[in-house]
């Protein structure tokens, strides 16, 4: 079997688009092949700046022959009197068979045509010869550009390309306007060290045809070659790198034969804060900032970088990276200076030069409604009098290094430059920590913020947004979310949650919209945030907690306005009864209450009882009893009354699903036992008492959620 490969050859591609290239072929790629009965033994997918490759193995010559059945007309409109019709000539003339070789059996919509088709099998290079413009023009990805006066849309012009089946070159043609990019056997090496052509005689030598290049395609195994140059490096100058992954994955985009190499700055940009200058080492350059050791915050007064150029210049590249990071930090040593001239509070009133959304003001507008919300959390959360100044004047200062220099030029660098400043002005340490965290966390997987003051002017902030926003009727579609408005609702549930904040939220919305709306927006404008929080709570449970999705429509209900509303009266509650409610399941106490609770539920659902009664007294009517197992139905729920009040107070939800368990096996008697009874008994009196009785049972479940919802475990 022969080897197949194909390498687009481009101008140096985006580094976030060679990722995705790799996985929209790992997944394009066998789908594609296997539509057409084409089963490889290995599809390995190279990359680097300038080229993406694809070499497959254990590809046949040519598909097996196969047998189709194809059905056709139904079997009325193709004979007529016993005779074809036109319809019956036309299909088999499409499909190249004699209406004799028809076959009529019957389907669900009555009698069809059919046929068995044999199909031959076609050679395996006609098919890729086809599949190969799919496989690159059907790549996606963002900033996509034309060249030339042609219309093919590729992150950056396609230079060469190389189709080999074995040593046969495959005719491939990519029109591009008035320019053709046809299929070869030639590729490039290094731009530096073999910017000679390469011909590569057989696809199964592409990897040995590259290496002679100095082309490492293999980007894990490019990967693997930066990482220990990194550490390396790191141990000839006693420091230690902490290798970020992105950046780690980004720079093995950027070189194709990777060099890592040492370089140095003056010892005077020490004095510049940490963040700064690994900042401007990481995001700006692509370096890798050398701390002390592992545990020291401090930084040595070197980088390392990757090269793609010559190793043998590998000082002369050092210099001229030195003189880069020197000028960069440069500017942000004298931003941090000129910002230090002044203390940090005298920068607040320039935010009103700042508009944060054109209905809503600037964003020193932004900040005085954030202290308003603040001085509601901080009232409903009961913190003392110092935690709630500490806590205004963190929201009075959290957006003022907005308009320094440093955070202008390095964006960034906002909360963290703040944080900075606060200190230098003789803030509290509470409001500049409070500052600094109060953007965290900024995306999934970031880190929460950890002292109160951080907290609620975070919570604070955000729900300024949300409410703001909505407001304007600008709710997130789709995936446009402009302000970021799902990644907000998710902090604010995040934070709750880590700091086990106390926080009735649906209260919390309604006083903010009382204070700063009018009454005719209140009711709509609340019920669209929590909605919209209902939502947000959802995935936060499935995807963050590993909630079953059964068991969080149990806990936030189905149709049910009642355990939204305690949803996001109490979000510690809705987690608690969520972890609770998937730990019985994994535990197999969930299946022994299930058929008795489930049941008793959907069937009190059809009587008028309300949802809250849990004593049976006064509601269900002993003298109706017709059987024992209704008289020990209703001894078995006023049992439990009081520890189902107590699990109310407390919630202690084991003490209430273990009741229900020590009363499953008596219900299981009232529905299936030898003295069962029929629910819906003929009397209107007897039915309305089992069912009143079936609902009590159902409000002491509802105590922990809606059994309703709960799907049962296979």
């Amino acid at each position: 079997m022969s080897t197949f490969l194909l390498e687009v050859g481009t101008e140096e591609l985006p580094a976030d688009f060679l990722s995705s290239a790799i996985a929209q072929w790992r997944d394009r790629i066998p789908s594609t092949l296997a539509e057409q009965f084409l089963e490889p033994t290995d599809i390995s997918i190279y990359n680097t700046p300038r080229r993406l490759a694809v070499t497959i193995d254990g590809l046949p010559p040519q598909q097996s022959d196969r047998e189709e059945e194809i059905k056709g007309p139904p079997a009325k409109a193709a004979f007529k009197d016993g005779k074809p019709t036109k319809a019956a000539e036309g299909f088999a003339k499409k499909q190249g068979v004699r209406v004799e070789d028809f076959q009529i059996r019957p389907t669900e919509k009555g009698d069809f045509v059919f046929i068995q088709k044999q199909i031959p099998g076609r050679a395996t290079s006609e098919i890729l010869t086809e599949l190969i413009p799919q496989w690159i023009l059907g790549l996606e990805g963002r900033r996509f550009m034309c060249w030339g006066n042609g219309s093919i849309r590729f992150p950056r012009p396609i230079r060469w390309l190389v189709a080999l089946w074995g040593s046969e070159v495959l005719s491939v043609v990519l029109e591009n306007g008035s320019e053709q990019i046809s299929s070869d056997r030639i590729s490039y090496g290094h731009r530096v060290l073999h910017p000679q052509a390469i011909a590569i005689e057989n696809a199964s030598e592409y990897l040995q045809s590259m290496e002679s290049g100095f082309i490492s395609v293999n980007p894990d195994e490019r990967q693997a070659v930066i990482q220990t140059q990194i550490e390396e490096c790191a141990r000839k100058i006693g420091g230690y790198i902490p290798i970020s992954p992105s950046l780690l994955q980004e720079v093995t985009n950027l070189v194709e034969y990777p060099t890592a190499v040492i370089g140095q700055f003056d010892e005077d940009f020490l004095q510049l804060p940490v963040e700064v200058s690994t900042m401007v080492m990481e995001s700006h350059q692509r370096y890798f900032p050398v701390f002390k050791s592992s545990d020291s915050p401090e930084l040595l007064p070197y980088f390392i970088t990757i090269s793609n150029g010559d190793p043998a210049k590998s000082e002369t590249i050092a210099r001229g990276n030195g003189r880069v990071i020197r000028a960069r930090l440069a500017d942000g040593q004298f931003f941090y200076q000129a910002d230090l001239s002044k203390p940090l509070e005298t920068y607040v009133d320039a935010l009103k030069t700042v508009t944060f959304q054109e209905k809503l003001g600037s964003v020193l507008d932004k900040v005085e409604r954030i202290r308003s919300v603040v001085k509601i959390v901080v009232e409903q959360l009961k913190l003392s009098a110092e935690e709630g100044q500490l806590c205004d004047r963190a929201a009075f200062l959290c957006k003022a290094d907005l308009v320094t220099q440093m955070v202008y030029e390095f964006p960034e660098l906002q909360g963290v430059m703040g944080e900075k400043y606060a200190i230098a002005s003789g803030e509290p340490e509470a409001v500049a920590t409070g500052i600094v965290e109060h953007y965290l966390p900024k995306g999934a997987g970031d880190s929460l913020p950890q002292t109160t003051v951080g907290q609620v002017v975070g919570i604070s902030d955000r729900l300024d947004t949300l409410i703001g926003i909505f407001s304007l009727a600008m709710i997130p579609t789709g995936s446009s979310d402009p302000f970021a408005l799902r990644r907000a609702a998710n902090a604010i549930v995040s934070i709750t949650w880590n700091a086990n904040l106390p926080l009735n939220l649906n209260r919390l919305i309604e006083d903010i919209i009382a204070a700063s709306w009018t009454d005719s927006e209140t009711a709509e404008l609340q019920g669209s945030l929590i909605e919209f929080f209902q939502q947000r709570i959802r995935t936060q449970l499935q995807d963050e907690k590993s909630i079953d999705y059964d068991l969080v429509n149990a806990v936030l209900g189905e149709d049910d306005p009642d355990y939204a509303q305690r949803v996001l009266s109490d979000l510690l509650d809705a987690l608690k009864r969520a972890e609770f409610l998937q730990q019985i399941r994994n535990s197999g106490q969930l299946d022994q209450i299930y058929e008795t609770v489930n049941r008793s539920t959907r069937l009190g659902a059809k009587g008028s009882l309300d949802k809250q009664t849990l004593d049976p007294v006064g509601v269900v009517n002993p003298e109706l009893f017709e059987q024992d197992s209704e008289r020990a139905f209703y001894d078995a729920i006023v049992a439990i009354v009081p520890q189902t009040e107590r699990c109310q107070a407390t919630r202690n939800y084991q003490d209430l699903v273990d009741a229900l368990t020590e009363i499953a096996p008596t219900v299981s008697r009232f529905f299936d036992g030898e003295d069962s009874v029929l629910v819906m008994a003929d009397d209107p009196h007897i039915q309305t008492n089992r069912l009143n009785l079936l609902g009590i049972l159902r409000n002491h479940a509802r105590v922990l959620a809606d059994f309703g919802a709960i799907v049962k475990s296979m």
